[in-house]
């Protein structure tokens, strides 16, 4: 699954998985590395690969996603392309094209958003992709959860068969630790303004089933300069306490447990610019 950022692709995952398997977000570089979501029948498994919006990087961190999508194409069987109708198709649509078109993987291009944009501009967003000559055209609302199903049945006439490589009731191989991470940063994106998304990383310490069944949940914030941990935290701890609650109800569900959340901010300086921060964030 490759495109610009924001285009809706880790939206389209969780829909043709059927559950939520990546956090989305307005903000560019919500998804940070290659998250898989596996969608099953009874004859068919498709194992999707959510990848970072393809970007011109700024950082290392950002040089670092640019990579997790060229791993990732290099390894896939077929290519969902994913463009957005309410935009114009620009230069990164272009430039993403073209490797795919030089890749060996047959592609099927997804103009997604149909349910906000005018019918004309789907239209033509339709008309000039149609000149990169891909295996298959599909519009669709991953909001809405809209002409999903095409977009199986192009890729189970193009993937290669085989034993399955997950068991049928399983729809991601994250280990929990990433997940509740991911959770917890979601809930703190839609706060976050200017850099300061980029900027937030989340480490989970410790996951522990406490004598009286509640879920103990250790989390650090990792932000990048001390302007941004007043934020992160919220004056009189307003902000923390506001996501750190709607992130504990949203792990209850998932868990099936009581949870209880420790959050604590710190400061890595300039973590995005340092390869070996990145590594020890788990990026």
């Amino acid at each position: 699954m490759v495109g610009r950022p924001n285009v809706g692709k880790s939206t389209l995952v969780n829909g043709l998985v059927g559950t939520k398997v990546a956090i989305t977000s307005s903000r560019p570089q919500t998804t940070r590395t290659g998250i898989r979501g596996v969608y099953n029948n009874d004859d068919l498994q498709v194992v999707f690969v959510d990848t970072p919006g393809m970007h011109r990087p700024r950082t290392a961190l950002g040089a670092r996603l640019n990579a997790v999508v060229t791993h990732a194409l290099a390894d896939a069987d077929a290519v969902v392309f994913v463009i957005d109708a309410t935009g114009k198709i620009g230069p990164g649509d272009r430039l993403i094209a073209e490797r795919l078109r030089a890749a060996a993987a047959p592609v099927v291009c997804v103009v997604n958003k149909v349910d906000i944009a005018p019918p004309g501009d789907v239209t033509e967003r339709l008309a000039l992709a149609s000149a990169w000559d891909f295996a298959a055209y599909v519009p669709v609302s991953a909001r809405a959860g809209t002409n999903l199903e095409p977009i199986i049945a192009e890729l189970a006439t193009m993937l290669p068969e085989g034993p399955r490589f997950f068991p049928p009731d399983m729809s991601t191989d994250q280990a929990e630790e990433f997940l509740i991470g991911e959770i917890i940063r979601e809930k703190f994106l839609a706060r976050l303004r200017d850099e300061l998304p980029h900027s937030l990383a989340v480490v989970v310490d410790e996951i522990l089933t406490q004598e009286n069944g509640v879920t103990r949940v250790t989390a650090r914030l990792v932000v990048e300069r001390d302007s941004q941990l007043g934020i992160v935290v919220g004056k009189g701890g307003a902000a923390i306490k506001e996501a750190g609650s709607e992130a504990r109800a949203e792990l209850e569900r998932r868990l099936a447990n009581r949870v209880h959340l420790d959050l604590r901010a710190k400061v890595v300086k300039d973590w995005q610019e340092h390869p070996e921060a990145i590594e020890r964030l788990g990026l």
